[in-house]
């Protein structure tokens, strides 16, 4: 339930932000500073490592309503979802710890954009990771690349190239087409 508070929270001082100072450049690095609560921790009285993804949703959502896209997508009846994800921990998050999420879009490919978070004290990263993600039309389907950034007022002259190992590990990832069969298999 707390997930859910603080989300309406950075939803809400990022609409304030929004209003206030106008749209964010959506590719620039997004910082949302936030601190570690009791119930992001697990029983080592670290940040729990699925509490970091969470964490991570919160950033992007405050570069998407930030920057203007929200609104752009809510109009258009489109949602973000995850298809895959990626971290890797250096150092751990304790209680009431202060840290920012930075987050940034990487770039395109033919279905999905590629995001980087980072969770970052005093300068220094303590956790990063990657996420490859789409957007749905809520009338069904998926949102092409080229929709997405017709709405967004793509600029071309942007280097948004991911690199070819973020490209290949979202190759390797990615499960079958929800019309494909993906039974359950296990190799011995």
């Amino acid at each position: 339930m707390h997930m859910i508070l603080r989300t309406m929270l950075v939803l809400s001082r990022a609409r304030r932000a929004l209003r206030r100072r106008g749209p964010a450049d959506p590719y620039a690095v997004s910082r949302l500073t936030l601190r570690v609560l009791p119930t992001d921790l697990d029983v080592l009285k670290h940040v729990n490592n699925g509490v970091y993804f969470s964490l991570f949703d919160l950033g992007r959502f405050d570069l998407l309503m930030r920057s203007g896209m929200w609104n752009t997508f809510t109009e258009r009846g489109w949602y973000p979802v995850v298809a895959s994800e990626t971290i890797t921990f250096r150092k751990s998050l304790t209680l009431w710890q202060r840290f920012t999420v930075e987050t940034r879009i990487l770039g395109f490919d033919d279905k999905s954009f590629y995001l980087e978070h980072r969770a970052v004290v005093d300068g220094e990263m303590y956790t990063q990771a990657f996420i490859r993600a789409r957007f749905l039309k809520k009338s069904g389907g998926t949102v092409s690349v080229g929709e997405l950034l017709d709405a967004i007022g793509h600029d071309n002259d942007r280097d948004l190239t991911v690199p070819e190992w973020l490209e290949q590990w979202g190759r390797n990832a990615a499960l079958p087409s929800t019309r494909e069969p993906a039974p359950s298999v296990w190799n011995s």
